[in-house]
C-alpha cells in the first residue's frame, strides 16, 4: 500500500515562509522599519510575520508578500486565476 505524504505542520510553512520573507527584505536591503513603514504596519508586526507566528492574519501576510514584489509570483505559484 503507498503511503500518503505527510501533512506539512501549519508552524513550520508559517516559520519557513516568514524566513523566506525576512531573506527577501534583506536581498532588498530593507531594513524590519522600512518594511513596516512601506506596508503600513507596525515594527512588531513585521517581525511576528518573518518569525512565522502562525496567527498572523492573512491580509497581513499578502500586504508583506505584495510590499516586498513577490504577490504576482504567490498568485502564480498558486496557480489562481484571475477575476
Amino acid at each position: 500500500m503507498a503511503s500518503r505524504p505527510r501533512p506539512v505542520r501549519t508552524g513550520r510553512a508559517a516559520a519557513q515562509l516568514g524566513a523566506q520573507l525576512a531573506a527577501l527584505r534583506e536581498q532588498q536591503d530593507l531594513s524590519v522599519d522600512q518594511l513596516a513603514e512601506r506596508s503600513n504596519l507596525s515594527r512588531a508586526t513585521v517581525r511576528r510575520v518573518e518569525g512565522g507566528d502562525p496567527g498572523v492574519g492573512l491580509g497581513t501576510f499578502l500586504t508583506v508578500v505584495k510590499t516586498l514584489g513577490h504577490l504576482d509570483a504567490l498568485h502564480d505559484a498558486l496557480e489562481l486565476e484571475d477575476d
